[in-house]
């Protein structure tokens, strides 16, 4: 019977195959023979949507004038 710790190290193990230049090579070559493109994003642009919208937030009582 495996231990609990064998286990997960063996995970890793198959995890970390799935990562390797050759298997990242059969798969990227998979994705072209497909009919999937390839995009190439320019240096310093993200995805992420700004989230910071203007803040109405107020600390403490404002003073009536």
């Amino acid at each position: 019977m495996a231990s609990a710790k064998t286990e997960k190290t063996k995970a890793i193990k198959e995890q970390a195959d799935d990562l390797s230049t050759e298997n990242l090579d059969d798969q990227i070559a998979a994705f072209l023979a497909s009919g999937g493109k390839i995009q190439q994003i320019p240096l310093g642009v993200s995805g992420q949507v700004a989230t910071s919208g203007p803040r109405h937030i107020t600390l403490g009582k404002r003073h009536a004038n």
